[in-house]
């Protein structure tokens, strides 16, 4: 006997009529009419089914911090963190808690059972890092958090930052962060590379450094990142999040830059929700679309993963922990509208976002740990489109959230009914 079937399920890979059995917390089968019975059963109704959702950047311990202590006048990069340096000392580790508690519960809604999580070790109390830590602990039943050691005012540039950095893998930060372009000189961005890669290499740990966001075309910290992955047999385990210079850069050095990163393993992140709000602020017109070169990384062999980067904090006033929208953000700014592009969005924040991080055990086959998420669409592109509800998530097994589906009444004089938002079946005039 199972202890799970979801009957009658969509998969983004295009099946129909699919029953999924679960028992002990794993997908035992996938198969159409599965002859078994369950303690519970959900019926799908043709709905897609997908692999819970991944957000492979984000910053925790500012999440929902609006307004404290004011609000970014400006809505600028610089501003924000001007005004997260105001708001550091400020912080007490139970707001802390008790705000990233708050935004789980958001994920969790959304499906979003995966984050990646960078958190500022430039304080020497390292209270972001103790508060996240607990946070880890708390929700690990029902959400996989993976935390960045970040040196947010750079690991050279700021007093004391890279022994605090060492201080926090010490205490059990999962990946190696760094942001070499806000070192002072680009010589030291380069060394603050070199440095924390070689700490990576010695630790066993993944490395994940905020490069190059800015939309100066000579920051170029990403073929640095490229060369120590190489050097150091970090292929696989590198990712480069933001890399928003690169849709200033010339076309030829991109050309020699990007077989470069294919061939030291290199993955990329890019945020679409923040780098189309913060980048392009010094141009008058025509402005920059402030992300990165998604299409022809993807085309050179270099995965690509969304990250939702911030919600209601310093940086950006917005958000819901909804990675449809990102991965909806993503598809406009970088003019993915064929239908594999269009896919390759929802993988940014699916399937291709587990890979970038490194999430165990994920996906819809037989083995994989039951987490999924029936979402009230017919494929993967109609979620995107209609930021599809999140009819049920289940994580190991379990149902840990449920939305009625979204249904609006018509009252319009000979047109009585509902609404009903399903794209066309094919074949119609």
């Amino acid at each position: 006997m199972l202890d799970l079937i979801v009957r009658n399920a969509t998969l983004s890979d295009g099946r129909q009529g699919l029953d999924i059995g679960v028992a002990e917390g794993r997908i035992q089968v996938v198969e159409a009419r599965l002859a078994a019975v369950a303690g519970r059963e959900i019926d799908a109704e043709g709905q897609l089914v997908t692999p819970p959702f991944v957000d492979a950047h984000f910053h925790l311990d500012a999440a929902l911090s609006y307004g404290l202590p004011r609000v970014n006048q400006s809505g600028t990069l610089l501003e924000g963190i001007a005004l997260w340096g105001e708001l550091k000392p400020l912080l007490t580790q139970e707001a802390l808690v008790e705000r990233a508690m708050a935004y789980c519960d958001w994920a969790v809604a959304r499906g979003l059972l995966a984050i990646r999580s960078h958190v500022d070790v430039c304080d020497p109390r390292l209270l972001a890092v103790e508060a996240l830590l607990h946070v880890k602990e708390r929700v690990r039943p029902y959400l996989d958090l993976q935390l960045v050691a970040f040196p947010q005012d750079g690991v050279l540039r700021s007093a004391g930052a890279l022994d605090n950095l060492v201080r926090a893998l010490d205490m059990g930060v999962d990946v190696v962060g760094g942001i070499p372009h806000f070192e002072r000189t680009m010589a030291e961005g380069a060394e603050s590379v070199r440095i924390l890669c070689e700490l990576a290499a010695e630790r066993g740990l993944p490395v994940d450094m905020h490069c190059d966001e800015s939309d100066d075309p000579h920051s170029r910290h990403v073929e640095t990142l490229a060369y120590h992955a190489q050097r150091l047999g970090l292929q696989g385990r590198v990712a480069g999040s933001h890399l928003t210079s690169m849709h200033s850069m010339d076309s030829y050095y991109v050309s020699k830059l990007l077989p470069l990163m294919a061939e030291a393993g290199l993955a990329a992140i890019a945020n679409p929700l923040i780098n189309i709000t913060l980048q392009g602020r010094h141009d008058s017109y025509p402005k920059r679309r402030g992300m990165t070169r998604v299409p022809e990384l993807l085309a050179a062999g270099v995965p690509v993963a969304f990250g939702h980067d911030c919600v209601m904090d310093p940086w950006y006033g917005l958000g819901s922990a909804d990675m449809l929208e990102v991965a909806a953000m993503g598809l406009h700014v970088a003019q993915m509208t064929s239908q594999e592009a269009m896919r390759e969005c929802f993988a940014a924040v699916t399937t291709t976002a587990a890979r970038v991080i490194g999430l165990p055990d994920y996906g819809l086959a037989p083995g994989c740990r039951a987490d999924f998420v029936v979402l009230q669409a017919c494929d993967p592109v109609d979620a995107v489109r209609r930021r599809a509800t999140r009819l049920a998530v289940v994580r190991g097994g379990q149902v840990i959230a449920t939305t009625p589906a979204a249904t609006t009444a018509l009252h319009l004089s000979g047109r009585p009914g509902a609404v009903d938002f399903s794209p066309p079946r094919p074949g119609g005039a």
